[in-house]
């Protein structure tokens, strides 16, 4: 509804009925965007207290809960809600997990409580000792090779793998946009992810898809897939992008509500360049 009290009200209303019987997934779904993304702080801060109330059902939006707790562009209680949500969700993940059995999902052997907790922390997936051995060691040399592959330096001193990654973070700087680079572990419905840019001011990421074998293409329509289902704001650039990319950026971020807009700065009268938040 275009009227922000009766989406407030609508999200108060779908937190009480958490006491009710609410099918709580389907509940959380229809909170998350509101939660997250409404334009009105107060509908937010009631989206946020009534995600709460479902508990475990909201695990799958902990990261953009901590996000928005760290968001110092929101307002004060939306940030405080933003934490107290994330803060319950955790305490009653943990006490699900408590009473429930665990199997590992690469040798289907149960769990102990230990290793279920070590491996949650390490990978958010089930492993035995024996088997997180392995996928840590997988995981370490997977980690070394993309260290080893960052040799190109942006303005911002970050280090990145491609031509075209640095031209998107030089972009990203230049129009003081502040990003994070290949941000490891980020999960999407239980997948660890590292996307090439997450923007936490507009809630956004970028990817950049710079490769043409058949392998790197699965991957990537697997990953793309992964943000559809999860619902996240996903700009994707290749490398024919790169002739037009402060172009192509504009118009992309501009789908998502986001306008790079030009300023007449009073104290040198220069022209500077800064970002209009317009939430569709």
């Amino acid at each position: 509804m275009p009227s922000a009290e009766i989406r407030r009200l609508a999200a108060s209303a779908t937190g009480k009925l958490a006491s009710f019987g609410a099918d709580a997934t389907v509940a959380v779904q229809a909170l998350s965007p509101i939660a997250l993304r409404d334009p009105h702080p107060q509908t937010q801060q009631y989206a946020l207290k009534a995600i709460k109330c479902y508990g475990p059902a909201g695990r799958a939006y902990l990261h953009d809960l901590d996000d928005l707790a760290a968001n110092e562009r929101a307002k004060d209680y939306v940030r405080r809600a933003a934490h107290s949500a994330a803060e319950a969700i955790r305490e009653a993940v943990r006490l699900e997990q408590e009473g429930a059995k665990h199997k590992c999902v690469r040798c289907g052997r149960e769990a102990t409580a230990e290793e279920y907790r070590r491996s949650q922390q390490a990978f958010q997936r089930t492993f035995c000792d024996a088997c997180f051995d392995e996928v840590f060691l997988d995981r370490r040399n997977s980690d070394t090779r993309v260290e080893l592959n960052k040799t190109i330096a942006a303005k911002a001193g970050a280090l990145v793998q491609s031509e075209g990654e640095r031209l998107i973070a030089d972009w990203l700087t230049t129009h003081n946009l502040a990003f994070r680079y290949d941000e490891r572990y980020r999960i999407l419905s239980g997948h660890a992810v590292r996307p090439d840019f997450y923007l936490p001011e507009l809630d956004l990421y970028i990817e950049y898809w710079g490769m043409d074998t058949a392998d790197y293409k699965i991957g990537m329509l697997k990953k793309q897939q992964l943000y559809q289902q999860e619902g996240k704001r996903l700009v994707s650039l290749y490398p024919a992008d790169k002739a037009r990319l402060d172009a192509i950026l504009r118009v992309k971020l501009e789908l998502f509500g986001y306008r790079i807009s030009t300023r007449t700065s009073p104290a040198s009268a220069s022209d500077s360049e800064s970002v209009s938040h317009d939430v569709p």
